[in-house]
Order: C-alpha cells, then structure tokens, then sequence
C-alpha cells in the first residue's frame, strides 16, 4: 500500500526503498527525517507552484542532498554537496534510470544551497531547493497549510532541529574549509569554528597573478 503524508504519495517503487534504506542506514536519524522532509515539502511547495515533478528523481534528490555529511559518503576534498550529488547520480544510473535524468538529480543535490538559480531550473531541481528551504530557513513556510505541516513533523519529527542541523554542518565540512568558499556554508564556519578566515573574494582577484 502507498504511504502517504500530508496527502503526499510515497512512490511505492523499489528505487524508493532502496534509496530509503540506504540513507537510514547511512546518516543519523537527524538528517534521515531532515532528508524525508524535504522531499514532502518539495511536494507541497511543487503543488502550490503547479510544478509537477518526477515524484521518484525528487525523492532521490531529497533524500541524498545531505549525504556527503556523513562519515560513508563525504570526501575531505570537494563541496559536500557533490559528494551527495555524486552518489546520486551514482545510485540511479545502478538502478537503470537515463543519463539525463540522473543529470538533473546531480544538479538539484548540487545546487541546493545555492540560492536564486534552481527555481528557475526543472521542477526536481527548483523542489530539492524549495524543501531544504522550508525546513531550514522557513521559506515558504506561510504558504503551507498548518495542517499539512503538523502531518509532516508528526510523521518526521525535528526535535532542537536548528541546533542539531547547525552541528551537522559544521561537523561536515569544518575539515574541508576552503570548499565553503563563494557559498552559504561559509557563515556556519565563521560562527562555530575557532579561527576560521573567510576568504575573501576582493582578495583574490587583487592577489592574481595578473598584473592589471
């Protein structure tokens, strides 16, 4: 039977459980039900906009954006979005699903903390955004019905959810600083890591090696 929240189908898929399971056996339970959130958020929003997503790439999108926080899936080298994205795209070029497709799924992981280009992109890329937006910042958190929201949370609880998520970042790349540069991820640092120096943009042009 299909599962549904908020009136928001589950797909009933294999690709589904399989990518449920392995991000529950992966991440801890915080960005387990960060990760489900998103994806039911993505839904809502998509339905509010008249997006109409591929529920399964959205899912997949949703549930990996945060995977290259955890121990099994980061990297000390690149952003920890790629790391996710990279295991996405990964995941589902195993599971049969087009180049194109996982493409798009690559790109929504990637782009997901960086505002103002993925709404203007396809419907799975514009939701990765627009869930992670509702469930950490509150964007669009108004449009929702309170109804929809409380059936969300009851079903994915976030209990001291912004400090928690606070954590993860900064436990998730404080080891890789130099990737948080031109990005969002930049002030977490800045606000949790002893002796962390933003690096500044202005800077580097000056410092090229240009002459002029």
């Amino acid at each position: 039977m299909t599962e549904h929240i908020a009136g928001v189908a589950i797909p009933d898929r294999r690709l589904v459980t399989e990518a449920t399971e392995l991000v529950r056996s992966s991440a801890p339970p915080l960005l387990f039900h960060h990760s489900r959130r998103v994806y039911l958020f993505g839904m809502l929003q998509g339905q509010r906009r008249g997006l109409q997503p591929d529920p399964e790439l959205l899912y997949v999108g949703a549930m990996f954006h945060d995977l290259g926080l955890t121990d099994t899936y980061r990297s000390t080298t690149q952003r920890f979005e790629v790391d996710g994205a990279d295991e996405a795209r990964r995941f589902l070029t195993a599971h049969g699903i087009d180049d194109d497709a996982a493409q798009r799924v690559w790109t929504a992981i990637a782009l997901h903390t960086t505002p103002g280009i993925p709404e203007h992109m396809a419907p799975e890329i514009a939701l990765v955004t627009a869930g992670v937006e509702t469930d950490v910042l509150g964007i669009g958190y108004h449009d929702l019905d309170p109804g929809d929201i409380q059936a969300v949370t009851a079903a994915h609880p976030r209990p001291d959810f912004k400090k928690q998520i606070l954590a993860a970042f900064t436990n998730g790349f404080g080891d890789r600083p130099e990737t948080t540069f031109g990005t969002v991820n930049a002030d977490v640092l800045a606000h949790f890591q002893p002796g962390f120096t933003r690096p500044d943009f202005v800077d580097v042009i000056e410092a090229s090696p240009w002459p002029e």
